[in-house]
């Protein structure tokens, strides 16, 4: 295994230890996390950017298929909160899907550290769930 590879395999266990205090957390093939957490599904991949910065990248699928033409203003002004991560919305012929994704450095942090920062993101994703999809 090479050096790129065990730093993002290290940084994944301890991202699934940190996950695991709060969701199920599923290892797919190629090594991501995949959960749900209040309907939201989530993925956690590793990646070494350049030699010696590998970083966690968090994806939450928020919504999909809104039919709502107001969702790319109402995901703005959101956005706007103040929030770790970045949402975005786009088109698709069914509606519009908005994702929440945020990554950073993790090389270092503890499991109890990186779990609270995961789920900051996570219940953040959730939130704007709840407050694009009112029945979710």
């Amino acid at each position: 295994m090479s050096r790129e590879a065990a730093t993002t395999a290290g940084l994944l266990i301890t991202a699934r230890e940190a996950m695991e205090q709060f969701v199920d957390v599923h290892v797919d093939d190629d090594g991501a996390l995949s959960f749900r957490h209040a309907g939201v599904p989530c993925a956690i991949q590793g990646v070494e950017l350049v030699e010696g910065l590998a970083v966690l990248s968090l994806t939450c699928v928020v919504a999909w298929d809104l039919a709502d033409p107001e969702t790319p203003r109402r995901v703005a002004e959101r956005a706007g909160q103040g929030l770790f991560g970045t949402l975005g919305a786009v088109a698709t012929e069914q509606g519009w899907d908005v994702t929440l994704r945020y990554a950073f450095p993790a090389e270092g942090l503890a499991v109890g550290p990186l779990g609270t920062l995961l789920m900051l993101v996570v219940s953040t994703a959730a939130q704007v769930r709840e407050d694009l999809v009112p029945e979710a």
